[in-house]
């Protein structure tokens, strides 16, 4: 049954009013209508069983026929710091990560940064495309959230808000002794996990100096390079792999 997004002050009376493009979706793809069942999540982490009531040009109103808790989230948040990398690869990283279960995206500008953003309306332009990317990613994927795709920020802020999380570190090439298991087992029952990627190119050498500076391990992924593109959802099944939600016996 397909999933869709609604935001909760659409949500009340035991009722969901569902507006914009899922309307044409819901009546013109799916071709469902009066009588037909969907499955709603409010983006919080609650699900929804309904029925559709009423439709009309713009919008579909429902009756709740159930609510429950989503069980498509992870015991742990993760976040990846990515170095923003050119062209449709972030997109690419989005709809991957997020299909793996990340809880934020935060894009970086990095020393070996391809991409320049010149201005703050492109850079909100950017942001408000790529949160587009991350509902879809989640609405196909089953998700009870929809992750946040934060602001482009600087490297130097990045650092600080990494150390929030009770986790951090950044797979790095060079690195040959500290191991990503020892990185993920350092904590007993870590809830807030983060993670950086570099863009194309990799980390600057005074990059490097500041992770190690601020605290922020670098990590090993084995003897083979990975693309940046690669790196974050390789990176994040294996965080849940290891300590999240994935599990395979």
């Amino acid at each position: 049954m397909p999933k869709f997004f609604v935001p909760k002050e659409n949500i009340r009376d035991n009722k969901i009013l569902i507006d914009g493009e899922d309307v044409t979706h819901i009546k013109k793809v799916l071709r469902l209508g009066i009588g037909d069942e969907l499955n709603m999540c409010d983006g919080a982490g609650m699900d929804y069983t309904v029925k559709i009531s009423e439709i009309d040009n713009k919008t579909i109103q429902c009756d709740i026929l159930t609510k429950q808790k989503s069980d498509t989230e992870s015991n742990i948040e993760v976040t990846l710091f990515q170095g923003i990398p050119k062209g449709s690869k972030m997109d690419y990283i989005i709809q991957k990560t997020t299909e793996l279960g990340i809880v934020k995206i935060v894009p970086c500008i990095m020393s070996r940064c391809i991409v320049k953003i010149e201005s703050e309306k492109e850079m909100i332009k950017k942001q408000q495309r790529w949160q587009k990317i991350a509902e879809e990613a989640a609405k196909q994927s089953g998700r009870g959230i929809i992750p946040q795709v934060a602001m482009p920020c600087k490297f130097s802020e990045a650092l600080d808000l990494m150390k929030q999380s009770d986790i951090y570190f950044a797979p790095y090439e060079c690195e040959q002794e500290n191991t990503l298991k020892k990185a993920l087992t350092s904590v007993r029952d870590p809830f807030r996990v983060s993670f950086m990627i570099g863009p194309e190119g990799g980390f600057a050498l005074e990059e490097i100096e500041k992770l190690k500076e601020n605290g922020i391990p670098t990590v090993t992924l084995g003897k083979r390079i990975l693309r940046t593109e690669t790196a974050g959802e390789a990176v994040t099944a294996m965080i849940m792999y290891s300590i999240g939600d994935i599990n395979i016996t």
